[in-house]
């Protein structure tokens, strides 16, 4: 029993890190896609660090825990095979499948920019970089609620939650624009009083 608590343990360290890893890529995707718009001088400065931090994330952290996660994963069904029995764990291996395919993608996507030829615009990537926390909470819904169905209303509630949020970031990034639109009128009319 010691044991299995341990291997569970370490599985649950790395899949964290896991995580934190396929979080923080898609923005260091982001930004390497904004270098890429930006002038000759500063695009020269920003893209070799962002390259340099987003290949240490990348094989540092992020493919080693995934590895790391995967075989302890693997350990724990060996001490507890009854699991595979349960529909719980069946959905969740699953969503698992679904998280290496989206980890799959990263790394494609990594290697297109490493290239210099990403299609993906920073808008499309930061919707891309969503798609790992709605497999991380239906997870973890599942583990916590152990039922194969419940999980679903948990998931509807993050995407709700998700649709709103969007729909505030663009009504401020709308305020913000409509400010600026302002504040350039009121200088035009400071000026037309001089």
């Amino acid at each position: 029993m010691q044991t299995y608590l341990y291997i569970k343990s370490l599985h649950l360290i790395f899949v964290v890190t896991w995580f934190a890893g396929l979080f923080y890529i898609p923005r260091l995707f982001i930004y390497q896609i904004e270098a890429n718009a930006k002038p000759e001088n500063e695009k020269l400065i920003l893209l070799p660090q962002l390259q340099l931090m987003t290949k240490r994330l990348w094989f540092i952290i992020t493919w080693p825990s995934a590895i790391l996660a995967t075989f302890f994963a693997l350990w724990l069904l060996h001490l507890a095979p009854d699991w595979l029995q349960e529909g719980w764990m069946q959905v969740k291996l699953g969503f698992v499948v679904l998280l290496f395919f989206y980890h799959f993608k990263c790394h494609s996507l990594y290697k297109q920019l490493e290239k210099g030829i990403c299609s993906w615009t920073s808008n499309q990537m930061r919707l891309w970089n969503e798609i790992a926390t709605l497999v991380l909470f239906s997870i973890v819904f599942l583990v916590i609620l152990k039922n194969a169905f419940n999980w679903i209303y948990g998931v509807i509630g993050i995407i709700a939650l998700g649709a709103l949020l969007m729909l505030g970031m663009k009504i401020y990034k709308r305020l913000r624009k409509n400010k600026g639109w302002d504040k350039s009128r009121s200088e035009e009319k400071i000026e037309n009083r001089k």
